[in-house]
């Protein structure tokens, strides 16, 4: 996707080998137009997948998952990082590792929101080792939903991420794909979208 990838080279840190900085505009302060835009080519990008939710990990996926939501005409489901007190009923859980903040954490959603009947559409922010992806593929299967796919936003494609969702049998489309991240540069091949 032509803006992303502009606004990548514009507003991009690259903060060492392997390490991309996207907080002006994705992971800390949003640019909402550039949010509605990605949400909206996944939307249409599987908008012949009859989705019937879309799912997501707080908190960057959450402003893209929620235009793809929109344009879909479909609720949004984000899996939580914590517990709330209110989180009472049954959960769906399933473990992540964070390469970034080094931790790994159990993520939830509440049963009530995902069932056999459901065709979901899984976004991210990020694809790297796609620990995320597939700790929310492993939530939606506990409900026995249909993964219909995963939509990335920024893939590191020199990590391993996409040949562990395809190795699934996950349909994965990025709107940008990072070659590289080499002295200080970005570097791109061609993306899906």
């Amino acid at each position: 996707m032509k803006e992303l990838v502009d606004r990548i080279q514009q507003d991009g840190n690259v903060l060492g080998e392997g390490v991309l900085k996207v907080d002006s505009f994705v992971t800390h302060q949003v640019d909402p137009d550039l949010m509605e835009k990605m949400g909206n080519r996944l939307a249409e990008v599987f908008a012949d997948s009859r989705i019937t939710k879309v799912v997501t990990i707080e908190a960057s996926g959450i402003a893209p998952a929620l235009y793809a939501a929109q344009k879909l005409n479909v609720p949004m489901i984000f899996a939580r990082k914590a517990k709330s007190l209110t989180m009472d009923e049954e959960l769906l859980t399933s473990s992540v590792y964070s390469f970034t903040k080094q931790v790994t954490s159990t993520i939830s959603i509440s049963r009530k929101f995902l069932n056999e009947d459901d065709k979901v559409l899984i976004i991210d922010d990020f694809l790297a080792n796609g620990q995320a992806a597939k700790g929310l593929i492993e939530l939606c299967q506990q409900a026995g939903a249909k993964i219909e796919g995963v939509g990335i936003i920024i893939e590191k494609s020199f990590q391993d991420g996409r040949q562990l969702l395809k190795d699934m049998g996950i349909r994965v489309v990025s709107l940008a794909r990072i070659e590289s991240l080499v002295d200080g540069r970005v570097s791109f091949r061609d993306a899906d979208a």
